[in-house]
């Protein structure tokens, strides 16, 4: 939870890999399953994207999602969320460690068998 310095991110353009737990572009930045919840929202997820100088803002790599209802608390989001952030990150780090994420402006390509 941390923003890093535009001088630091010259330095790794497309190599700082992040791990949101919403399914973005929806619910940026802190709070995101307390903003989930708020709206009702049905499905939530978890987006892995590159960072950049724009908060939540860089190109996806891999997102995942999770069905919720009215039943689920905001615990039960951040339970529920934390299985499939590990995932997302996971697939990732896998992807991009094999070369397979190619950016192009503020999309990627990614090369999944």
């Amino acid at each position: 939870m941390r923003i890093l310095s535009p001088e630091f991110m010259s330095k790794y353009p497309a190599r700082i890999v992040n791990i949101h737990h919403s399914f973005l572009p929806a619910f940026v930045g802190a709070n995101p399953y307390k903003q989930a919840y708020e709206r009702g929202v049905k499905v939530i997820g978890a987006t892995a994207h590159f960072v950049t100088n724009v908060l939540d803002d860089g190109p996806i790599i891999a997102q995942q999602t999770i069905s919720v209802n009215h039943t689920h608390s905001v615990k039960d989001m951040i339970r529920l969320g934390r299985e499939i952030e590990k995932s997302v990150l996971a697939n990732a780090l896998q992807l991009v460690l094999q070369d397979k994420v190619l950016v192009y402006h503020n999309k990627t390509i990614v090369f999944e068998n």
